[in-house]
């Protein structure tokens, strides 16, 4: 049986390294949840066992705030942002460092690929309109969303799984994340300003048809705002589990006179959460046949002592580029012990997602939309931002937990 749940465990990681399976027309999702599925037909672990494995709070807290990003979008306000910057009478090298901060602003609360996908398309159309390159600017927001996401313990999936799972402090992990993401994101500027010098301008494109944009709704988008706000205040001073909380405020707004539950849930990433739940069940499998324990065994015989901060440091780089952020970050949890060590697992599982276009959703958001916006972004453009943004963003950070620790 052991030898079963490792070889199923091993074609999931490998799904998850590919996108897929060969000769399958599986994504990431389709493999994980084929795993769990046949991990739960081999008796490997029982249907109680497997809906027991999966942490609730997590996917409350995940779908939550889907439905609160949901508002958001059919309030129009991404689109909004997105227009009010473009009209920014600003230099080309202003304009971007002001796309960085908001972009990051926005992704620490509403999550980095939810702002990717509603602001991507916009963008090129504001870009083309100033008659600005729009891959410098398209870079940046995915590189800056995905900085900004790893301020708070709700800016992307991982940082949420990991702050439920190990009980972190909202308001703690913010004050020990907020210097290297600032730094982070300064460098994200100084490098692809520096890259851009004297190249901003782009020739008008031929008349295309723009991206469909959503009508600004002052009441909803401001009603959004309101939820997230008090939820952000909550989580600072409630004595209450945050799931509780932002389940009570995604109840709030499906309650509208205006905007249809329909359209909302819409919205409402399933896949992801269907990921969530799938690799819990895989791993829960896993861990039941005693492998993990050997594997950290040989590895600390080997000197790599993954309850150690270089080594979980370096672990979590690597994994995260292996199999993405979330599986990666599943892994490893089980060895961390130190009070630091769930703030270097969210901090570098997320900044080492820039490193190439895969390593993040929000990367491939961007691209795809670049892609259908007639611009390629291919992997060795996006490295040249993303592979010096992110050995930039993991010094910075290296550095400080280094001094923490």
């Amino acid at each position: 049986m052991a030898t079963t749940i490792l070889i199923i465990f091993l074609i999931v990681y490998l799904g998850m390294i590919l996108g897929g399976l060969p000769f399958l027309r599986l994504d990431r999702t389709g493999v994980a949840l084929l795993g769990a599925i046949a991990l739960i037909s081999i008796n490997a672990l029982t249907l109680e066992q497997a809906v027991a494995s999966i942490h609730l709070p997590t996917m409350a807290l995940l779908f939550a705030f889907m439905v609160v990003s949901a508002q958001m979008r059919l309030g129009g306000f991404y689109d909004w942002v997105t227009q009010k910057l473009a009209g920014l009478a600003l230099s080309p090298a202003s304009l971007l460092g002001v796309l960085i901060g908001v972009s990051a602003a926005l992704s620490a609360v509403f999550s980095n690929d939810i702002v990717c996908l509603a602001m991507a398309p916009l963008l090129v159309d504001a870009c083309r309109q100033r008659q600005l390159a729009p891959v410098p600017y398209l870079l940046a927001l995915a590189c800056a969303s995905n900085i900004g996401s790893a301020a708070t313990l709700i800016g992307n999936p991982q940082n949420m799984l990991i702050g439920q799972t190990m009980r972190l402090s909202f308001d703690g992990y913010f004050l020990d994340a907020i210097l290297p993401v600032a730094l982070g994101l300064a460098a994200c500027w100084v490098l692809i300003a520096w890259q851009t010098k004297g190249r901003w301008k782009e020739r008008a494109a031929a008349a295309e048809s723009q991206a469909a944009t959503v009508p600004f709704d002052a009441w909803q988008t401001t009603k959004g705002l309101l939820i997230a706000g008090a939820l952000l205040v909550a989580f600072l001073v409630a004595p209450w589990p945050r799931e509780h909380m932002a389940l009570i405020g995604a109840g709030i707004l499906l309650m509208s006179r205006q905007l249809r539950s329909q359209n909302m849930l819409g919205l409402v990433d399933w896949e992801l959460l269907v990921l969530f739940m799938s690799l819990f069940v895989v791993n829960a499998a896993f861990q039941s046949t005693g492998f993990t324990d050997h594997a950290i065994t040989w590895l600390a015989s080997l000197g790599v002592r993954l309850d150690q901060p270089g080594a979980l440091f370096a672990a979590t780089f690597v994994l995260s580029n292996l199999v993405s952020n979330v599986p990666a970050v599943m892994l490893l949890m089980p060895v961390v012990h130190h009070p630091l060590g769930g703030v270097m697992l969210a901090l570098v599982s997320t900044l080492a997602g820039n490193l190439l276009i895969v390593g993040s959703i929000a990367n491939i958001i961007v691209v795809d939309a670049a892609a259908r916006r007639g611009i390629v972004i291919d992997w060795r453009r996006h490295a040249r931002v993303g592979v010096p943004v992110t050995l930039m963003t993991l010094a910075v950070s290296g550095v400080y937990l280094a001094l923490r620790f």
